[in-house]
């Protein structure tokens, strides 16, 4: 198969896409219909480079990450696309050829440790077998390079603490455990879902901290899952907003913070509260819920949701699917509001004027407020 040329969602850089994602589709059935978890979502990342992939739980955000990772159990499954890695594509390879770049060349970091680590071993044991897996080692040297990793990663002690079982370990430390065995075959993609979940905002902090300079120094791909828009205003250089198994918007981070033009995006910005002004107005959340993956709306997959569609004519919204389209210079939106309308309609919702206040230079208001949201969380 000979790889596509695809056209990039993320800001162009000299550099290659290490993974390159196109129209990838995944369908489980069931029992009462075929439940599109992931239909046609495209995005790449080149080395050295983060991008946060957001949106609300059942968006399709996990589910991308495992099939990508092969994860997928085919059997009761159906995956289509195209995913390539360093120039292999991985939907049509099969499970021992995965399997064989699972840990060496990409890794993932999953949501909760506890589950992910196996409580009968030794996290010094399970550490030891993701190396020996992928390289011909003694079990010595596996436990030597076992010890350095959970050193690098900041777990005191590491010579008495590679015997600990994960039990014996709190929850901070046990994510820095799965860091380890994520990095210790030191793999150019690394795949993070939520890896702050459930974790104090400090030990949050010193994990992101964490994967950035272990990032810098493996010159690592991160993609980035979560939906706590501080972080990814302070972390990522790219972000794609998915909803209903669809990229409805993507854009280099601070393009997205400063001109956020899907309402979807919009409301998840409106719904963080602001600490640069006085809380006198209740916040603005989106309103409903997200549709069931069984049955998704006709058109937009948002408009039920959408407090502007009455502004198109012709009902479209209701009626024919949107593509995902550059609005301007590697800013893909997936709506068919007029560019001029959705950046009026984000300017009035964000009270933004004048291009706004900066973070860092780069990020607009909103994101002001969503970092600073979240360091109060």
């Amino acid at each position: 198969m000979r790889q596509p040329d695809i056209a990039r969602q993320t800001e162009k850089s000299a550099e290659e896409p290490y993974l390159s994602v196109h129209d990838l589709v995944v369908k489980f059935p069931s029992e009462d219909g075929v439940v599109n978890a992931v239909e046609g979502v495209s995005f790449s990342v080149a080395r050295g480079k983060t991008l946060a992939v957001v949106g609300e739980s059942g968006s399709g955000k996990s589910v991308t990450a495992l099939a990508i990772m092969g994860l997928i159990n085919r059997k009761s499954a159906t995956v289509k696309g195209e995913v390539w890695l360093d120039g292999q594509e991985l939907v049509d390879s099969n499970d021992n050829q995965v399997r064989k770049l699972r840990g060496s060349k990409m890794a993932m970091i999953f949501q909760d440790p506890m589950s992910s680590l196996h409580p009968f071993y030794r996290v010094g044991a399970q550490l030891g077998e993701a190396a020996r897996v992928h390289r011909k080692i003694s079990k010595a040297a596996a436990r030597a390079e076992a010890i350095e990793m959970l050193s690098r990663v900041g777990i005191p002690a590491p010579k008495r603490r590679v015997d600990d079982y994960p039990h014996q370990l709190s929850g901070g430390m046990r994510q820095r455990v799965m860091i380890a065995m994520a990095l210790i075959n030191s793999p150019a993609l690394l795949i993070a879902d939520e890896p702050t979940t459930a974790l104090d905002v400090t030990v949050q902090a010193q994990i992101l901290d964490l994967i950035a300079k272990l990032q810098s120094e493996f010159n690592t791909a991160v993609i980035l899952i979560t939906h706590d828009l501080g972080i990814v205003a302070d972390v990522a250089d790219d972000v794609a907003v998915m909803y209903a198994g669809r990229v409805v918007e993507s854009a280099p981070t601070s393009k997205l913070y400063g001109n956020p033009e899907m309402p979807y995006t919009l409301g998840l910005l409106s719904s963080i509260p602001r600490m640069d002004r006085e809380r006198t107005d209740r916040l603005d959340p989106i309103p409903g819920n997200p549709p069931s993956p069984l049955r998704h709306p006709s058109g937009c997959v948002f408009h039920p949701r959408c407090k502007y569609k009455e502004m198109v004519p012709n009902n479209a919204c209701a009626e024919v699917r949107p593509d995902l389209l550059e609005a301007e210079p590697a800013h893909f939106v997936r709506c068919h509001l007029p560019v001029e309308t959705r950046k009026k309609i984000a300017s009035e919702a964000l009270n933004v004027s004048g291009g706004g206040a900066t973070l860092g230079g780069t990020v607009s208001a909103a994101a002001a407020a969503a970092a600073a949201a979240a360091s109060v969380q």
